[in-house]
């Protein structure tokens, strides 16, 4: 899973209305950043081990437990730049405490869920949480230690934990969920939220914006009510069909909220969304190949996690286990990346982890009912992360190349906020072409044939961003050397 934060670009520097004192050791102003960041990367996809858990104990239907997944992933990504844009104007420390706060409220809340709509709403409301946390964690850190050996460190860490979030949440979510119950993958946020809260008070010092800025909330509202929409229509198809009035309705207003969020974007002074970022053709490349590229990984954990669990009776605790080691894998795969970036360029990389990742995908669409654990979920899993992981990272690295060094964390924000727009709608169409295949059937059989027609569609879409990079993106063979930036102590870098 690849690290979800914006890196807002603007000056920081100290709240003046606030009283001066020590600063604390940079050691615990990490430590609190690095909390924040990683709870808010764990609630991705710590749920998908305790997804069958959920099922059995509140009655949801299949559609209600991919929003389980997306509630959380929508209103992360729709509201995740003007979550930076927030920590702008009021400052980052008491966004970071507001994001952390409303997360840990909204873990309690979904963990004493009695219904799925409270358990669905409660993980909309913690997405909302993190979108406004997120940003804040890196421009902390980023603000409060000295460009230089330390800050590239500092920077390293928070990428580790961000990175290991992703990866522990399989296998964090299976041993809730196997020693206690389900409802443990979201009250555990609770305790630890509190302690980073007192800690944030306590170690963290406020600062802003050089400028004020106004909020584009009228654009976050559009593009986070358009996905929702967009999506639920999408799941509609599977039981009135594509004609069918409750289909075509929320399908058109989704198009239209988010035909509203582009009239917005174009027309306000400080847009969420700046369209003319767009007019880059490596940004717009790359933002398009993300979109698409999330729409076909993202939804990898939970098919994973509902074949080992519901076709193999794998136990939570044993299902997270088993995605180990291709958690680790897409770590491995990021970190490659940048020494055969320079060698073959950042465009040639990412077609060559996209096309390993659609081959991974096509391995595991083979699963049959009785399948081992090393052929079955091991190696093709292993396959999928390392391509998904080669591919991110010269994904970003072309996305933000062409931008202007002022642009640079505005860009940043803008290919998380792609992968994950991307993601939360593929999820909506391969639960759809899922569900489709198993016919109403919950034999093992049909399961296993839903599952491996997702990853099926999965390669194709990975197949479809390899098109969109080769058509879209300069084509470029190698890396061109950085040129050295000019002195700002807003790049976040």
């Amino acid at each position: 899973m690849a690290v979800m934060a914006q890196t807002p670009s603007t000056t920081y520097r100290t709240d003046p209305a606030a009283p001066p004192k020590k600063s604390a050791p940079v050691w615990a102003v990490l430590l609190a950043a690095c909390a924040g960041q990683f709870l808010v990367v764990l609630d991705v996809s710590v749920v998908n081990t305790a997804l069958p858990s959920m099922r059995a104990d509140l009655g949801m239907s299949a559609i209600g437990l991919q929003w389980v997944v997306n509630a959380y992933s929508i209103a992360f990504a729709g509201f995740m730049l003007l979550g930076g844009r927030a920590g702008d104007l009021f400052g980052r420390k008491r966004m970071f405490l507001l994001g952390l706060g409303l997360f840990t409220a909204a873990s309690l809340g979904g963990g004493l869920a009695q219904a799925e709509w409270q358990l669905l709403l409660a993980r909309a409301v913690q997405g909302l949480g993190a979108a406004v946390l997120a940003p804040s964690t890196l421009t902390i850190l980023t603000s409060a230690v000295p460009e230089g050996p330390a800050r590239v460190r500092a920077i390293g860490v928070w990428s580790a934990v961000g990175a290991g979030g992703g990866a522990a949440g399989g296998l964090v979510g299976g041993v809730l969920t196997d020693l206690l119950s389900w409802r443990w993958v979201l009250l555990i946020n609770v305790p630890i939220g509190a302690l980073v809260i007192f800690a944030g008070i306590a170690w963290l010092t406020e600062s802003k914006a050089g400028q004020a800025r106004r909020l584009d909330v009228p654009g976050a509202v559009l593009v986070t009510a358009g996905l929702a929409t967009l999506a639920y229509g999408i799941v509609q198809t599977e039981e009135k069909g594509w004609t069918a009035a409750a289909t075509l309705a929320p399908l058109a207003a989704g198009l239209a909220l988010l035909g509203g969020f582009l009239a917005v974007e174009a027309r306000t002074r400080v847009p969420l969304m700046p369209l003319k970022l767009f007019k880059v053709r490596s940004v717009s490349a790359a933002n398009a190949a993300m979109f698409v590229c999330g729409g076909g990984m993202f939804a990898m954990w939970m098919f994973m996690t509902l074949y080992a669990q519901n076709v193999l009776d794998y136990s939570p605790l044993k299902a997270g286990l088993a995605l180990i080691p291709s958690s680790l894998t897409i770590v491995l795969g990021s970190m490659l990346a940048p020494r055969v970036m320079p060698v073959l360029g950042p465009k040639n990389v990412s077609v060559l982890g996209i096309l390993v990742a659609a081959a991974g995908f096509g391995w595991q669409s083979t699963m049959t009912v009785d399948g081992g654990y090393v052929t079955s979920i091991m190696l093709p899993g292993i396959v999928m992360m390392f391509g998904a992981g080669f591919a991110t990272t010269p994904l970003a690295s072309l996305a933000t190349s062409g931008a202007a060094p002022g642009d640079a964390g505005l860009v940043s924000g803008l290919i998380n906020t792609s992968r994950t727009m991307g993601g939360a709608l593929g999820l909506a169409v391969l639960s759809t072409v899922a569900a489709a295949q198993m016919n109403g059937s919950t034999s093992k059989q049909a399961l296993t044939d839903g599952y491996a027609m997702a990853f099926r569609t999965s390669g194709c879409i990975l197949l479809a961003g390899v098109v969109v990079l080769l058509l879209w993106m300069p084509g470029t063979t190698r890396e061109k050397p950085r040129q050295k930036p000019s002195k700002s102590p807003a790049d976040g870098k």
